[in-house]
């Protein structure tokens, strides 16, 4: 029988760590808020000692690693706001809404730092199409989901790419990413400053859906996982619609002073990461937040990733201004704390107190930090004997060519990206299939061009070399649509770091990144 603190994605070691920093052992609501946040989705723990070989900043970073999205200034006072992140478990268990949320929860990213989303892009793996059912109900589902949420927020889905292997059979890989657009003078940063200012929930009410889902989006996919699709958010694309529009219009009368997405954790991790980025603390009433299900439990409540949701740290005073025009968009908004300066997270069920715990332990400075021990896959050292003069000659070259023809990954993917809207806000220049997507920017001479590229064979042979491919592909499909490559977000999917042969292989791909 597992202990309570296996069940939420933790080791015994992590479990005196808490009780450490407590002071005691922790309730249910605590120990569950510490499962979520350090999940391996929200700490980085095994993956963040790594990100020091990325090269981040320049004299066009206006915003590195550390927010909710990276900024790259494109001059006259313009900036680019992206970033690409994976849905990959969900996607697995839910393929439609597994695919939806993974863009729903990106475009909330970048409207998060103030700017308006004008593209999508995605990078699709999936198993052998050829020759499996399920693999072909994934793809239906998880492109169909793609399309019914980005083509309904109005936003066009500009590039992507999508291959298949059998490796993939299992686990498909279902990355999503969103660009946006803002004024230098208009960026703003998910952070709780101003001891009083008021904490206030915006969009959709919670329910029971994506419970827990960044323990689940950590742990390896089993035979088990189907059983946990509570674990699924469930999208609406229409709300977003309005949460989106809402909160780009209160950023305009600067009566925010910070915002952030409810994703990953839930409330649990926007409440930390705003009160580790501002002043330090934060108090909450989890009776004040809207449910949509009787009998929620404050732990519920805590760690649901229900979708289409913000929190908001408003100016003391301006409260009833932030709710009028909420309104007006067909949204409510709920005061359900305030901001402190105690350095912790106070959680209470009415007059009651259901959790306590130090902010900072929760986000990424308190949370564990692991540089695991890491050695080359058996498979890996095989390859270094291997000869290419030992690879047999094809007896039949015309039967290869058209082998190679006929193959998914390299005939046309017009029948995955003609089921999205790539016209819409009518700012396409350049359209899917070609090098890279190329977009006007209204209103200027300025054009952007995008693309997201990767080899995951290469990548697996290779992971140093297959990274830094992958990077001067990208750079090459820029420049031959006529751009100069600016900067690089990324989105790596690997297996478990805790593995000696995953962390190499994770270890090498961002040095070989971080090379190119």
């Amino acid at each position: 029988m597992k202990k309570p603190y296996e069940t939420v994605g933790l080791t015994e070691k992590e479990y005196k760590k808490i009780i450490e920093y407590l002071g005691r052992e922790p309730n249910e609501v605590e120990l569950n808020i510490y499962g979520v946040m350090w999940s391996e989705h929200c700490s980085y723990k095994h993956s963040r000692a790594l990100f020091r070989h990325f090269p981040t900043t320049g004299k066009r970073v206006l915003q590195g690693p550390g927010e909710n999205a990276g900024i790259i200034d494109i001059g006259d006072n313009l900036a680019i706001v992206m970033k690409i992140e994976s849905h990959n478990h969900p996607s697995a268990i839910e393929p439609y809404q597994g695919a939806a949320t993974g863009v729903g929860g990106i475009i909330r990213d970048i409207f998060a730092m103030g700017a308006r989303p004008i593209a999508l892009l995605n990078s699709l793996r999936f198993g052998d199409i050829e020759k499996s059912e399920r693999v072909k109900y994934l793809v239906d589902g998880v492109v169909a989901g793609i399309a019914g949420y980005g083509n309904c927020m109005g936003i066009p889905t500009t590039a992507g790419e999508t291959y298949f292997n059998s490796s993939y059979d299992g686990n498909p890989l279902v990355n999503a990413m969103c660009v946006g657009i803002l004024e230098h003078d208009k960026i703003h940063r998910g952070n709780a400053s101003g001891v009083g200012n008021s904490v206030m929930y915006v969009g959709a009410a919670t329910g029971r859906d994506g419970m827990g889902g960044a323990s689940f989006a950590s742990v390896e996919l089993t035979e088990e996982s189907e059983e946990k699709k509570s674990a699924v958010q469930v999208g609406d694309p229409f709300m977003e619609k309005l949460l989106l529009e809402a909160c780009l219009e209160l950023l305009e009368t600067g009566s925010i002073v910070g915002l952030q997405d409810l994703g990953a954790a839930g409330l649990t991790s926007a409440c930390c990461e705003t009160a580790a980025r501002g002043e330090g603390g934060m108090e909450i009433d989890v009776l004040k937040v809207p449910r949509r299900e009787k009998g929620m439990l404050p732990v519920e409540v805590m760690i649901s990733e229900s979708q289409e949701r913000m929190l908001l740290i408003v100016e003391k005073g301006r409260e009833d201004e932030v709710k009028k025009i909420v309104e007006k968009w067909g949204l409510h908004a709920v005061t359900i704390g305030k901001v402190t300066d105690n350095g912790r997270l106070t959680v209470k069920e009415g007059d009651k107190t259901v959790a306590d715990v130090p902010a900072y332990s929760l986000d990424s400075s308190g949370a564990p930090r692991y540089y695991k021990e890491y050695e080359e896959p058996a498979y890996y050292r095989e390859l270094k004997n291997f000869r290419p003069e030992t690879t047999t000659e094809p007896k039949d070259y015309n039967k290869t060519l058209m082998d190679l023809f006929t193959s998914p990954n390299l005939c046309s993917k017009e029948w995955v990206y003609r089921q999205y809207d790539h016209m819409v806000r009518t700012c396409t220049v350049v359209k899917p299939g070609s090098d890279a997507a190329v977009l006007r920017i209204r209103g200027t001479k300025k054009g952007i061009a995008l693309t997201v590229d990767c080899n995951s064979r290469y990548c697996y042979l290779d992971p140093r070399a297959g990274s830094a491919i992958a990077v001067t592909e990208a750079a090459r499909n820029l420049v031959c649509s006529g751009a100069k490559p600016l900067a690089v977000t990324d989105g790596l999917n690997f297996g478990s770091p805790e593995k000696p042969d995953r962390f190499w292989q994770i270890r090498e791909a961002v040095i070989g990144i971080g090379e190119a």
